[in-house]
């Protein structure tokens, strides 16, 4: 099976990428693309919470969006760096918007399974699907699992 794997940079999207590997037999995935979609006309295109350098403020600069992307990609595919020497893992990072990309990507490198973070934290505890994920789970040419956050935890009021 080939799997897809979308990150946003998120911390959730790192997290999501670990689930699949806590249950997935490495024997049966052949290859997995790690794909970032950045959004070439947003104010804040890319926004990367989990490479070495996510802590480190980077200056603005039109290059720095793509190199965000990059460096999220490589970090979830250092994931699976020690998974199975049989699994190809590659990575790419598009321009546009993420959920058409998703999809265009499933399509065209004939994947079987696409993981992605709900990024949104919803109206309520019990509304959390992204807007992006939705869009994926609605034209996906094949199976989706969304990785939803950790329930807040809530906080004990005084009393």
């Amino acid at each position: 099976m080939h799997v897809l794997i979308a990150t946003d940079g998120s911390r959730q999207s790192l997290r999501a990428a670990r689930h699949l590997k806590s249950f997935a037999d490495p024997t049966k995935v052949e290859e997995i693309l790690v794909l970032a979609v950045t959004r070439p006309l947003a104010s804040v295109s890319f926004v990367d919470e989990i490479s070495d350098n996510a802590a480190a403020p980077q200056p603005l600069t039109g290059t720095s969006f793509s190199a965000e992307a990059e460096a999220a990609v490589a970090t979830i595919a250092g994931e699976f760096d020690d998974w199975s020497e049989t699994t190809r893992v590659r990575t790419r990072v598009r321009s546009g918007t993420p959920s058409s990309e998703i999809i265009r990507a499933a399509k065209v490198s004939g994947i079987g399974l696409i993981v992605l973070a709900s990024g949104s934290r919803g109206l309520t505890e019990t509304i959390r699907v992204g807007s992006t994920a939705q869009r994926v789970q609605a034209s996906a040419p094949c199976p989706v699992l969304v990785v939803r956050p950790l329930p807040r935890q809530r906080r004990k009021e005084k009393g």
